[in-house]
């Protein structure tokens, strides 16, 4: 049996276009298959505690977004007991992109329906206030998880996605979100030994994969089953010069610019003076000064060929 979870308006309405295109697939197939589709916020961690309270072992496969597999991710009882599929259909896709996986739909189902590779993945697990939060790509306190609470409900991205420009989009919120944002005060924690203090910190990404933010590479050396998380620290620059250095991250060739800095462990901490903002996968988790992460103690069989 597979479980179909799938965000309807992902890029604007286009997940439910997919879906319309792969069901009579899946149909002619004779496949067994249950769909569910999202109808706000958080009922994706709803929809998977649902099913995998009551089937366990499952295949579970995600049709939408990064945010849609956070969701997902979020509400699944027992990962080891799970097969987990993705179809990308969102904005960024960066689960996708660092997994390596088909991003056309119909590859990404054939591949699904016909696996020949599960790999073991690593998922981060975020500790703020009294709240934990799974992490499928990335984490981050600072600039970054401003921009996400903008993408949440922004007219830049509805309208670069109707223009099938939805790369563009957090490119577009980043120059909107420099203008306001003031740099933090920053102290990181690696393995509970390593401590930086950094007075001017723009902001601090907790990655489990290489890309976050529609592709940025910013951690070119991490990977998704080390049982390790990988932290970029962007500091001490100016406006102007962050205009510049972004874009270089594409490529990862940031890495090598005084002021970026790129730490790895199994734990990491990061504290500031000041409420800053939070995010899981894009997903906006409020203002915090504290924040604490490593990977969870189980894997995520995910579907990768």
């Amino acid at each position: 049996m597979y479980y179909f979870i799938v965000n309807p308006n992902s890029r604007t309405g286009k997940g439910k276009k997919i879906w319309n295109e792969l069901e009579p697939l899946i149909i002619e197939k004779q496949i067994d298959y249950q769909v569910f589709f999202t109808e706000y916020n958080g009922h994706g961690s709803q929809i998977a505690k649902n099913i995998t309270q009551k089937q366990s072992p499952c295949n579970i496969i995600v049709l939408g977004g990064d945010g849609t597999v956070n969701e997902v991710v979020n509400g699944i009882q027992d990962f080891e007991k799970v097969v987990f599929g993705y179809i990308p259909t969102g904005s960024s896709n960066d689960f996708a992109r660092s997994l390596s996986l088909p991003v056309n739909p119909k590859k990404a189902l054939e591949t699904i329906l016909s696996p020949q590779k599960i790999t073991d993945t690593d998922i981060g697990v975020l500790r703020y206030g009294k709240k934990t939060r799974y992490f499928a790509v990335s984490s981050g306190m600072g600039f970054d998880a401003a921009i996400c609470l903008a993408a949440f409900d922004s007219r830049i991205k509805k309208i670069l996605n109707h223009l099938k420009l939805g790369k563009l989009t957090y490119a577009g919120l980043a120059l909107q979100q420099l203008v306001s944002f003031r740099p933090k005060k920053m102290t990181i924690t690696v393995d509970g030994i390593k401590k930086h203090s950094f007075e001017k910190v723009y902001f601090a990404a907790i990655m489990n994969q290489r890309y976050e933010g529609g592709g940025l590479k910013l951690t070119p050396q991490a990977r998704t089953d080390d049982g390790v998380l990988d932290l970029c620290v962007i500091e001490g620059y100016s406006k102007l010069a962050i205009l510049y250095l972004l874009p270089t991250a594409f490529s990862g060739s940031h890495t090598k610019y005084k002021g970026v800095h790129i730490y790895s462990g199994h734990h990491i901490s990061l504290s500031t003076e000041t409420k800053t903002p939070v995010h899981t996968d894009g997903e906006y988790c409020q203002v915090q000064t504290s924040v604490e992460a490593a990977c969870a103690p189980k894997k995520l069989p995910v579907i990768t060929e």
